[in-house]
């Protein structure tokens, strides 16, 4: 299924968008697209706020805040995503299955990318409203998305790890 569909799919059914996904020929570099992708529409989404800020206060050039942007989001937020992927099939070790590291940073970076578009729709609407309540409480319902469509997917792929069987 294409990119776009699996993207719509996952505020309705995550779970089962990251069993496809894990169950189909996934191999490492199709992770890391899936969270480059993400860090780059991130990218993309802070522009219009970046425009707005530096209309507003000149003393910093739209161009100095861009590249802050670029070291940030596509430098230092994939080894942050990295380093949690690492952290995060420690949790899902207390359910009592050992999960692939490959699962769960399929779950964590499709989670991120399927928020994208929400994150796009924030950043036009900071171009917009500037920083404001309702800006803010979007930005809450963005998380909110990802928290459930990562819950989701760290469920599915706990579901696909083998069971642990105690040979006493």
């Amino acid at each position: 299924m294409s990119l776009v569909l699996n993207i719509a799919r996952s505020y309705r059914a995550p779970g089962k968008v990251v069993t496809g996904l894990a169950q189909g020929d996934l191999r490492e570099p199709q992770v890391l697209f899936f969270g480059l992708l993400a860090c780059g529409l991130i990218f993309v989404a802070q522009w219009p706020g970046l425009s707005r800020a530096a209309t507003i206060d000149p003393s910093i050039t739209f161009e100095q805040r861009m590249g802050g942007a670029l070291f940030g989001v596509m430098f230092i937020l994939p080894l942050l995503l990295y380093g949690l992927a690492g952290i995060l099939p420690l949790g899902v070790l207390v359910r009592g299955r050992p999960v692939a590291g490959l699962h769960v940073r399929l779950a964590l970076f499709w989670s991120l990318l399927s928020v994208a578009p929400l994150m796009l729709l924030q950043g036009g609407l900071s171009a917009f409203l500037g920083a404001n309540a309702a800006v803010s409480a979007f930005g809450f319902v963005v998380a909110l998305a990802f928290l459930y469509i990562l819950g989701a997917g760290l469920r599915a792929v706990l579901l696909l790890a083998p069971e642990q069987t105690s040979d006493s």
